[in-house]
């Protein structure tokens, strides 16, 4: 037996040699975030341990520690075995308070007609829950004007939690908060994989219900509002979120045909799964297209109305999946797309989520002239989505990444004296400084050709399916917190989206959220919608041959 010591919390615990320390701070209670559930292939879950403490491991995998983190300490959690007493310094660049996660979203007008409904009796003095035709039951006294409702959008890497008094239709805040399930797997694959696996279902699922649970209290608190006043919660998410927030097992997602257990459009008990609301109160799950195109998807549709628009619509949600619906008069074809965590900045030599410090713009001007800007404005330390599209969009641009996604040498003919600059070498490798000690390897390069080669080729396969061009396409609505703070000049930079889309991109926000509103304030879209969902034709993109050859073609620049 070994103890495990970790700092900055001073928990200590007693562990069989041979342990990881990425298991032993599970063990502890302590977060070390680790997205490829322990694979070795991300490199975020990094401690450092003191000259001692070396003495005592056995490092499996050295392959995402620089020569420099080596000479501090620096070891891959996940790859690092227990072999006697250690300390364990635990190193994150941000923390969850401090993450950039947008909460608005495009939306429409409707009337107010709640599902939930109260009904005061002045004989009885008391007054009545309904839940559509059904009473849920009684409270004493006339609490006709408490009643209050929320919608969660489960993302993959993020939530967002909105308090919204049913009475009047009013949002009264929303908080926001890092998904805790990322900490153990990434991407929807790897959390399908993770929930198969011994109690890995029950870890997902109460962490996440831990979360909300959390957020609810906050919103309750700040708002002086009761949870006991607070009814029904609207869970939207793609569809493996849903599985997990329902405690279902995603396990079908994961194997062909790819078959929901989940399909939405159905209420659950708010006390059977622990939610700290109303005892009466309800959690309703919008109707799920697909194995991958979720109910984020369908609240996407009902906030943008693309089911009513003329002419020929695109709605893509860009995140670590890419989902996509196209419009032709109302008529829909969906897909996705597996984009992977470049976009949210995992993968990424100094990748990051867009908390404080994180790059989020990066621009070149004609004059040669650099921006650099961070959340917060303050030294970078990391980069995420948003300027790492920004940096690899001027890059190629400009020259400094060649067409198949290479960078050209220091001394190649035409490029600017500014961006010459930034180019060296380091252990004999050529990478991109975008500031002192924060740049961009040839390898996060090829991470976003695997990301953004995905999106754009479920994209080519919607349009082909449909024999329209690109060129066609009337409006092109960017969806998701990620996809807000893109720029249509980076996305067309780097081919994630056809050139002819140019001046025809909306940005449309947190979709998932604002549709979420609708479905909580106007239970008539709640039939609507599961009738919609069974009319969208989807592309399981598995089924085509030429797939391969597609993607292969939509990783260049």
């Amino acid at each position: 037996m070994a103890v495990v010591k970790f700092f900055p919390s001073g928990k200590s615990i007693q562990v069989i040699e041979g342990t990881t320390i990425l298991e032993a701070a599970r063990q502890a209670g302590l977060i070390i975030e680790s997205p490829c559930n322990c694979a070795g292939i991300c490199g975020k879950c990094k401690v450092k341990l003191d000259s001692a403490s070396l003495k005592n491991v056995v490092q499996h995998n050295k392959y995402h520690v620089s020569v420099e983190e080596a000479a501090q300490g620096v070891v891959l959690s996940c790859e690092t075995a227990v072999a006697g007493d250690i300390s364990v310094e635990i190193i994150s660049k941000q923390q969850n308070k401090s993450l950039k996660i947008l909460s608005h979203g495009k939306s429409f007008n409707f009337e107010l007609d709640s599902f939930i409904k109260k009904k005061y009796s002045q004989n009885e003095d008391i007054t009545y829950i309904f839940a559509g035709e059904h009473t849920r039951g009684t409270e004493n006294g006339n609490t006709e004007r408490d009643n209050y409702g929320m919608v969660v959008d489960i993302g993959t890497t993020t939530l967002v939690a909105s308090l919204v008094d049913i009475s009047t239709g009013t949002e009264l805040q929303s908080v926001s908060a890092l998904n805790p399930q990322a900490v153990h797997a990434q991407d929807v694959l790897s959390r399908i994989k993770f929930a198969s696996e011994e109690n890995g279902l029950d870890t997902m699922y109460s962490s996440i219900i831990s979360e909300i649970n959390g957020m609810i209290d906050e919103l309750s608190k700040t708002n002086a509002v009761a949870k006991s006043s607070i009814y029904e919660v609207i869970f939207s998410g793609n569809t493996c979120m849903l599985h997990l927030a329902a405690n279902v097992s995603p396990h079908s997602l994961g194997k062909y045909p790819y078959t929901p257990e989940v399909y939405g459009g159905i209420h659950l008990s708010a006390a059977e799964h622990k939610l700290d609301i109303s005892q009466l109160g309800i959690i309703y799950l919008p109707p799920i297209i697909s194995a991958y195109v979720g109910a984020d998807i369908t609240s996407g549709v009902l906030a943008s109305q693309l089911h009513k628009k003329e002419g020929k619509t695109l709605f893509v949600d860009i995140g670590t999946n890419g989902e996509m619906v196209i419009g032709f008069d109302g008529k829909l074809s969906a897909t996705s797309t597996a984009a992977g965590p470049a976009f949210e900045g995992m993968n990424i030599t100094h990748g990051m989520r867009a908390g404080k410090g994180a790059v989020e713009l990066f621009n070149v001007e004609r004059d040669g002239s650099i921006t650099v800007k961070t959340i917060g404005d303050i030294k970078p330390i990391g980069i995420c989505g948003s300027g790492l599209l920004d940096i690899v969009g001027e890059l190629v641009a400009y020259g400094v990444i060649n067409k198949n996604g290479k960078f050209v040498e220091p001394e190649a003919e035409g490029i600017l004296p500014s961006l010459r600059e930034r180019l060296v070498k380091i252990e004999g490798k050529t990478v991109f400084m975008v500031s002192d000690g924060v740049y961009l390897s040839q390898k996060d390069v090829r991470q976003v050709q695997l990301a953004k080669g995905a999106v754009r080729a479920g994209i080519e396969f919607l349009l082909q399916s449909k024999g329209v061009k690109a060129i066609e396409i009337d409006n092109v609505l960017i969806a998701g917190s990620f996809g807000y703070h893109l720029r249509a000049k980076s996305l067309i930079n780097i081919g994630l989206l056809p050139a002819e889309f140019e001046g025809r991109i909306d940005f449309i926000g947190n979709t998932s959220k604002s549709g979420g509103h609708a479905f909580l304030l106007n239970s008539s879209y709640r039939g609507e919608m599961e009738s919609e969902v069974k009319k969208i034709d989807v592309l399981e993109l598995a089924n085509y041959k030429d797939f391969d050859k597609v993607f292969v073609k939509c990783l260049g620049f």
